[in-house]
């Protein structure tokens, strides 16, 4: 097969990248004449809405936990329904930009979140969105796919539609500056491996691979480097490009078993989403390496891990680098119980929509088994 005959949809938004980049919002809003711009934030990013110098009566919902729920959404619908906004702002990170495109496509319309779950099932209408990401992870400012926890199935609702492309995305290393070591560290591997389970997906393409291979090399170079010392501006906007290469390679290809294993983490036990995916980025990137070497190798060199492919030499040095960088790499350490793994397993086995991009068949007790050896 000829893999630049293969389709992909690279649908993008406007986007606004670079220190200081942030003084484009104001101008944005001025000129779509709002007047009554809703920010939907985090409680920290909620004490800082002034940075973004919006005109009007500025809405605020300062209430995005991490890994929202259905609740938590209904919490930001209702408000924008009362409010009647005529400009959503996502000012945050994953969480509050997912959360922000879901209030921007149902606040007018009838349809439930409920409704919208899966490909292009949202009919609009739609508020203006702009996303303004304070973590240089998700890369969720550039894509049209949001996620939220249904607390009765305790599975991810994953809506996709164009209708919730941003009409600009501005990305200012500035704005993450005072993100903490620990969670920096976490949000840059989860941008990574956006960018690894691109790179090794059946779904790969070249236009993508480009993206991909450069996200790796960036957070390789700079993570370490912003985990030591948060106000270097170099290692800062570093990162907040790979993230942003992350989310251009979620839009056409999407994630693979790393990301369908790392769900029940969040899902289940309330482990932020980035930490989750740092947990076990270093044994699916080994599981897969026998059917993908020469993208395994390239994953590994680019992240400056080598050449060995032997999946145990993979599991190891991955698993150090991340611990390196401050991350928690047992399950065990963080809460979670020897007793779920089997639910877990259970559940993972059933994200249909991103273990069928995975490049090797994964089965449940393969699931159970990185499990095991991640706790």
């Amino acid at each position: 097969m000829n893999p630049l005959a293969h389709r992909i949809p690279l649908v993008l938004p406007p986007v606004e990248f670079g220190t200081g980049a942030l003084a484009s919002l104001a101008a944005f809003a001025r000129e779509r004449g709002a007047r009554r711009p809703m920010v939907v934030a985090d409680a920290f990013n909620a004490q800082r809405v002034d940075l973004l110098g919006l005109p009007g009566d500025v809405i605020l919902f300062g209430e995005v936990v991490p890994e929202p729920d259905v609740p938590n959404l209904e919490k930001a619908l209702a408000l924008a329904r009362e409010a009647r906004p005529d400009l959503i702002v996502g000012f945050g990170g994953g969480s509050a930009m997912d959360v922000a495109k879901l209030v921007a496509v149902l606040t007018l319309g009838a349809q439930t979140v409920h409704e919208v779950v899966g490909p292009d099932k949202v009919l609009g209408p739609r508020l203006p969105l702009v996303q303004v990401p304070t973590t240089a992870g998700t890369g969720s400012e550039v894509g049209m796919r949001a996620l939220v926890s249904d607390p009765v199935t305790r599975n991810k609702l994953a809506v996709q539609s164009r209708l919730m492309l941003a009409d600009l995305a501005i990305v200012d290393p500035a704005l993450t500056m005072s993100v903490p070591a620990s969670p920096t560290a976490a949000a840059g591997i989860d941008a990574m491996t956006h960018c690894v389970e691109a790179l090794t997906n059946r779904k790969a393409h070249p236009a993508i691979d480009l993206y991909a291979l450069e996200g790796i090399r960036l957070v390789g170079q700079h993570l370490p480097a912003a985990v030591r010392d948060g106000s270097d501006a170099q290692a800062r906007a570093g990162l907040a490009l790979a993230a942003l290469y992350g989310g251009i390679c979620l839009g056409p290809v999407n994630t693979t078993a790393g990301h369908a294993v790392a769900y029940p983490l969040g899902t289940r036990h309330h482990i932020a989403h980035g930490l989750s995916c740092a947990v076990i980025f270093p044994h699916t990137l080994a599981f897969n390496a026998p059917v993908v070497p020469e993208r395994t190798q390239a994953v590994l060199r680019a992240m400056g891990l080598g050449d060995d492919l032997r999946e145990a030499a993979i599991v190891d040095r991955a698993s150090q680098w991340c611990a390196q960088q401050g991350v928690e790499m047992r399950m065990s350490r963080l809460g979670i119980p020897e007793h779920d793994l089997d639910t877990m397993a259970d559940e993972a086995f059933n994200i249909r929509r991103l273990l069928d991009n995975n490049p090797r068949e994964i089965s449940r007790d393969q699931i159970r088994a990185i499990y095991q050896a991640a706790f």
